[in-house]
């Protein structure tokens, strides 16, 4: 997914804030899951939500003002209630930060852990294979 860096997202020095990072992340994996069929409004209609659960991020180097980004989603586990995303940012062909982001599925009322529906798990899985 696309994304041009905005005076929003940086710092006083110009330079994109850390936190601004896993905002690019979160809109990349939203569009995601939208081009498996799962947007936010079938996944509402359904009473699920998604909580993110854990986040391992490294910071390689800086976007600034004006970059054109480019954020990459590529699941690499669905199992249970729960998948993981491998998440990258680059500008260019050069690596600026890079994360594993886990997921849970919950009941929007209850909050409590549900298993992945079964067709999203195996559009999951599908594209792990390659499919």
């Amino acid at each position: 997914m696309p994304v041009r860096v905005y005076i929003e997202d940086t710092d006083a020095g110009g330079i994109v804030y850390y936190v601004n990072y896993l905002k690019f992340m979160e809109r990349a994996r939203t569009e995601f899951m939208r081009t498996l069929g799962f947007g936010k409004e079938g996944i509402f209609n359904d009473g699920l939500m998604f909580v993110v659960r854990d986040v391992k991020i490294r910071y390689l180097s800086s976007a600034v003002l004006d970059d054109d980004l480019h954020v990459t989603a590529e699941p690499t586990l669905a199992k249970g209630a729960r998948f993981i995303v491998r998440q990258a940012v680059y500008r260019n062909d050069e690596l600026l930060a890079d994360a594993l982001v886990e997921c849970a599925c919950v009941n929007r009322t209850t909050q409590t852990p549900v298993r992945l529906p079964t067709v999203m798990h195996d559009a999951l899985l599908k594209v792990m294979n390659g499919g």
